[in-house]
């Protein structure tokens, strides 16, 4: 049997870590015969409610769940971690602006860097999920200089599974048939989700995304503000941000980082070099390949005019977040 894998979770008592946590536990992320030891933290105020979470998670009675830790301690948290969900953020409230989550934040992710540097292994695989996610993953990068850059990564899988669905929908195919739909730069509303790039595969022939649909104001107008918009559609209908979706996104994330993607593509934020022209420093979604858990972007796709104004956009917007999360830190 396998070294247990130690697997940190933040944000553990929250509503995403209670989807995430099973799947994970289940296996579906690191392999139906690698066992885990299962760190969660949270904040004082919730650990009660962690409590319960752990109470069921044994309840499962899960093989290849080892040990399970629950803490307020960060020090405790990430302590030789092999994997790290940081899930746990300051929720957004009504009437608060992008701004003011940020600078809650900023603060969290300062702290947990800081630790992380300390005390995780060098080699440990982070993704940040908590928003403003791409903000987010970059300070704690910043405040955890001995890990690789490469090692932090956000969460953008949920619009990459978000765009894609939408297409396998308009098409009437299953999301499998779906492949290399790009997701550009921030986990919010001024994401580009691209389907230049992308191809379908109908009755057994493969084409690409754009000749199949056939509408080109659709991909320009409806199908683009729908994935941005998708988060606060389901935020109005169930009167609960995305949970169930960001677990299984978060899990398709780490998995394809653990297990490589093929000759596919998938989308995930990570630290820019410069590619594409955007900003060096800035977590960016892009697209990636994967092979022995080390991620490379994909590189020389055409980019139109109607895409660079798009991608633009979305990283003047990162670019903003960031300089203010800076200035907050050194603040």
């Amino acid at each position: 049997m396998a070294e247990p894998l130690k697997v940190v979770v933040t944000g553990a008592a929250g509503q995403i870590a209670y989807s995430l946590l099973f799947s994970v536990a289940k296996g579906d992320v690191f392999g139906k015969d690698q066992p885990l030891e299962l760190l969660l933290l949270d904040i004082t105020p919730m650990m009660e409610v962690l409590n319960g979470v752990v109470m069921e998670l044994m309840d499962c009675a899960i093989p290849l769940v080892k040990n399970i830790v629950a803490t307020d301690d960060p020090m405790v948290a990430f302590k030789d971690v092999d994997a790290a969900f940081m899930v746990g953020a300051m929720p957004r409230r009504e009437g608060m602006e992008r701004k003011d989550l940020l600078k809650a934040n900023v603060k969290i992710f300062k702290a947990q860097g800081q630790a992380m540097d300390q005390v995780a292994k060098k080699t440990v695989k982070v993704i940040v999920v908590g928003n403003p996610a791409n903000t987010n993953g970059c300070i704690l990068s910043k405040y955890a200089p001995s890990i690789p850059k490469a090692n932090f990564t956000c969460m953008t899988r949920l619009d990459q599974n978000r765009a894609q669905a939408q297409i396998a929908a308009k098409l009437g195919v299953s999301n499998d048939q779906v492949t290399n739909v790009i997701i550009w730069g921030n986990h919010s509303s001024t994401q580009f989700p691209d389907v230049a790039h992308a191809s379908v595969t109908i009755q057994g022939k493969t084409i690409p995304v754009a000749e199949a649909i056939k509408d080109d104001s659709y991909i320009k107008n409806d199908f683009i503000k729908t994935v941005q918009q998708r988060g606060a559609a389901v935020i109005k209908a169930r009167k609960l941000s995305s949970a169930m979706s960001a677990a299984k996104a978060a899990c398709d994330h780490m998995r394809d980082w653990f297990f490589g993607t093929g000759n596919n593509w998938v989308s995930m934020g990570v630290i820019s070099d410069g590619s594409y022209g955007i900003r060096e420093g800035l977590m960016y979604s892009y697209p990636v390949k994967i092979h022995d858990k080390t991620w490379t972007i994909v590189q020389d796709l055409k980019i139109n005019d109607f895409a660079r104004e798009k991608m633009d956009a979305t990283a003047a917007e990162l670019s903003e977040e960031l300089d203010a999360a800076l200035a907050e830190c050194e603040a």
